[in-house]
């Protein structure tokens, strides 16, 4: 097998994805089944510099070569070739956000992330003027804001991407974006699998007394859908992605997806009825539609497929940031009592405790609200945890709660499409690191949404392999073989697939958790505005 490995690699039957997340940045490289055979990742974390969150261009770029290089090392390691070529690459970052260039292709101003909440005002113009959802993280949300504050950059823009589409530019050459990807920064046409044409008629309408010299259309990148090829990896573009100079120019690069995309291929979740969450620093639920909303919520993106298909995202700022803490804190707590525990040991054995505690987790409340949060209206964040003194503090209660927090903001958006909305949902497909310890945080899911939730042995992969499948599709798939195809038939039909319905002592637990929830928010907003 060693053998047939070392061969598929030497003569490029493979598929590269990288996908840069909020805290980890990992590369996975996959064979022709579609199975990874070697990955590498390098952590980091985002700044909150001048009230923005950003990350810096010199992080993004030492942080993509150490991946790719431990990924290349594994390669070496196992198989005893260096990595020189692959069948194709692909690139995936976190969606959304606002990078901008001047005509040198220089950065304006420092990369602005999907986790800033401010862009209030140029959310609700835009909303109202479109009648169509325009959440604060959008990149169209991001300029027209800093057009409001007329910030002097705006009349010098050259081109407007995001972090995947930087990436593949950078690359490549090639402006474009994956529809998915796209669907992030302006709404699209469904008929078209383009940006929405009325809707940069309407905006270019709207700035035109500013007589800036570049139009919309001007200045965004090309969209593209799932399978067509989006631009070869220059000679520059391979000295950059891998600094030892190994990697051979040439190679097929499929469209930029965002997070989004590659967590509905890294579930199998691109057909109708069905739906993923991704559970890491952000959550957000997506769920395949069947037909057009039958209005607008400011609670629920409306974003695309890789190949261009209606999904509702139901998206939540924050989710694992504050739990994380708190278990970093007992791992602290261990050390000093000399105890020394394996991290994932600890992870097992508290989320195991929580499925002890209460239903509704003992009148424990915790909003895990490490930066703003769109979905309940707060521009900041404070995370919080509060109980009375008639509420059952133990530690299965205290996990509980956390973990039912994390999925929190998340369920109100969710409770608009499954109780107003009436969208079916035949199941939902988990994948995140909250997923790994088994059962725990599936069970839970399964509760806040009533509906089965399934996680594959693959779970773990996440966005970066998501994106891998994408390369390969490119390259791989047969004639007019469609996406939904390709991963049924290439990818999953021999995956194992863990599946938990929903108890009904969860699901009323999990409801009257929500309502406790949304009856404290009070209390988050006064640690607000009091406590800085």
């Amino acid at each position: 097998m060693s053998q047939i490995l070392k061969e598929a690699i030497q003569n490029g039957k493979t598929a590269l994805g990288i996908e840069l997340g909020s805290t980890r940045i990992k590369a996975v490289l996959v064979n022709e089944n579609n199975e990874p055979i070697a990955s590498g990742s390098h952590d980091w974390e985002n700044s909150y510099i001048d009230n923005i969150w950003t990350y810096s261009v010199d992080d993004i770029w030492e942080g993509l070569q150490d991946s790719y290089q431990k990924m290349a090392e594994d390669v070496k390691q196992q198989y005893g070739v260096p990595l020189q070529t692959v069948g194709a690459i692909g690139f995936s970052a976190m969606m959304h956000g606002y990078m901008a260039f001047d005509k040198n292709d220089q950065l304006l101003v420092p990369f602005r992330t999907w986790r800033n909440n401010i862009t209030g005002q140029a959310a609700s113009e835009l909303t109202e003027l479109f009648n169509y959802n325009i959440p604060q993280r959008w990149s169209i949300a991001h300029l027209y804001q800093a057009i409001l504050n007329k910030e002097e950059h705006v009349a010098e823009i050259d081109f407007q991407t995001t972090l995947a589409g930087y990436i593949h530019w950078k690359l490549t050459g090639k402006k474009a974006l994956g529809v998915g990807e796209a669907s992030g920064v302006f709404p699209i046409d469904l008929n078209t699998k383009d940006f929405n044409k009325k809707m940069i008629g309407q905006f270019n309408e709207l700035v035109s007394s500013k007589d800036f010299s570049w139009e919309l259309e001007d200045i965004f990148p090309e969209v593209l859908v799932a399978g067509e090829n989006a631009g070869y990896l220059t000679e520059d573009g391979a000295k950059l992605l891998d600094v030892s100079g190994e990697l051979k120019s040439g190679i097929s690069l499929c469209p930029p997806e965002g997070d989004a995309g590659t967590g509905m291929v890294a579930t199998n979740s691109v057909a109708q009825r069905t739906g993923n969450v991704s559970a890491g620093t952000s959550a957000f639920a997506m769920v395949v539609l069947e037909k057009d909303l039958s209005k607008v919520h400011p609670e629920i993106d409306l974003v695309t497929t890789p190949t261009g298909n209606l999904v509702a995202m139901a998206h939540s700022n924050n989710c694992t940031s504050d739990l994380n803490s708190w278990v970093g804190m007992f791992e602290e707590f261990s050390n000093a009592m000399g105890i020394k525990v394996d991290s994932n040991k600890l992870y097992e054995t508290l989320f195991n405790l929580a499925l002890k505690g209460d239903p509704d987790g003992g009148g424990l409340l915790s909003y895990g609200y490490l930066s703003g949060e769109h979905m309940t209206h707060f521009e900041e964040g404070r995370p919080l945890f509060v109980r009375s003194s008639e509420s059952n503090f133990n530690l299965a209660n205290f996990m509980r709660t956390h973990l039912f927090t994390a999925f929190g903001a998340m369920k109100i958006g969710m409770d608009i499409l499954l109780k107003e909305e009436g969208v079916k949902l035949e199941e939902v497909l988990g994948h995140g690191g909250i997923f790994k310890t088994e059962g725990v945080a599936q069970s839970f899911l399964a509760g806040a949404f009533n509906a089965p939730v399934s996680v594959m042995e693959t779970a773990g992969e996440g966005g970066a392999w998501g994106i891998a499948l994408l390369a390969s599709y490119m390259i791989n798939k047969n004639g007019s073989e469609t996406l939904d195809e390709y991963l049924n038939e290439k990818v999953f039909a021999d995956q194992e697939v863990k599946t938990i319905s929903p108890d009904p002592k969860d699901v009323k637990g999990f409801e009257q958790f929500m309502e406790r929830y949304k009856e404290g928010l009070a209390i988050e907003r006064a640690a607000v505005d009091h406590l800085k």
